[in-house]
């Protein structure tokens, strides 16, 4: 079993607006409403793919009901912690005709420290059946940042492996806990470790850093696929280095197809596939989910066709990159 956990979770809503225009009444031309949060569309792309997954977190007022009711609609497992504040709605606003995104999040709701604790003994519980578990997302508000970092701990000592998808202070602090791989953007990791990335080359020592901060493995996502940096295999003591790209697409919405990524590696990995399939996999997933209004959607039949394009390289580890 996957667990996937979502402590700022959503609904998401997605407009198509061609020419959108600040200041202007418009109308949608095409919109979509879906249970979100990163780590909802983490477990729904999981559910789409035909892994076991359930679906746990904190879920808030009438709003926090419907995401489990659709959740529920959409045969996806879900064991949510009902907190007493409203959950929150997100809105993406696409420009078809200009394929500009806007994205309005609302902060969410103030959580007590005990619906906290109900969760952390949820978690715990549903763990002791779960071989792999994914944090994914922002905190609401009154949640401890370390609040990653400690279930990570608590979890590795169950046995489970642990993916962590975030950014900022909870990232920084979930890093020190030494998740199993953590899959940042090229922002997120260039807020982590410190710096810019200008070039190519910059990637290579980026992952790197993030893993001497801690994790034991880095994946960060780029616009044509990803930058991989792994464990060692079995009897070695070299890391692995991969380079992952897809050809250009034509995208429809590229909002969420880094959940869409993590939920293919996810996928794959728990199947038990090499390293360089689970990297492959999880970008073909995401530039399928990139055609499509809403995020965490794809056609599990047309990753296969994206599959055939994904070119993937392992590199050589230079001396001053090990």
């Amino acid at each position: 079993m996957i667990i996937t956990v979502t402590l700022n979770t959503a609904i998401d809503k997605t407009l198509a607006v061609p020419n959108f225009q600040p200041g202007r009444r418009h109308r949608t031309v095409e919109q979509t409403s879906m249970p979100g949060g990163k780590g909802v569309n983490v477990a729904r792309v999981l559910k789409t793919l035909g892994q076991p997954v359930i679906a746990t977190g904190l879920a808030g007022g009438a709003t926090g009901t419907r995401i489990v009711e659709q959740l529920t609609q959409l045969s996806v497992l879900s064991d949510f912690v009902h907190t007493r504040e409203e959950s929150r709605t997100n809105t993406a606003l696409i420009d078809p005709t200009t394929g500009v995104q806007t994205e309005i999040n609302e902060r969410g709701p103030h959580v007590s420290e005990q619906e906290i604790e109900l969760f952390a003994d949820k978690l715990l519980y549903l763990a002791k059946g779960a071989s792999l578990c994914v944090f994914a997302g922002s905190l609401p508000r009154g949640v401890d940042v370390d609040i990653y970092a400690r279930l990570i701990r608590e979890l590795k000592r169950l046995g489970v492996v642990c993916f962590v998808d975030t950014d900022g202070d909870p990232l920084r602090r979930a890093v020190r806990a030494e998740p199993n791989v953590i899959s940042p953007n090229v922002l997120e990791a260039e807020e982590l470790v410190g710096h810019e990335f200008n070039e190519e080359e910059d990637y290579l020592f980026a992952v790197r850093e993030m893993v001497q901060l801690g994790a034991r493995e880095a994946i960060m996502t780029v616009t044509d696929g990803c930058i991989a940096r792994l464990a060692p295999e079995e009897g070695s003591s070299q890391p692995r280095l991969y380079r992952v790209r897809i050809g250009r697409i034509e995208a429809t919405a590229t909002i969420g197809s880094g959940d869409a990524f993590l939920a293919g590696y996810v996928a794959a990995r728990y199947s038990g596939r090499p390293a360089q399939d689970c990297l492959a996999y999880g970008v073909a997933c995401g530039a399928e989910s990139t055609q499509h209004l809403g995020a965490g959607t794809l056609d599990p039949t047309e990753v296969g066709r994206q599959l055939s394009g994904v070119d993937i390289r392992e590199l050589d580890v230079p001396a001053r990159v090990s």
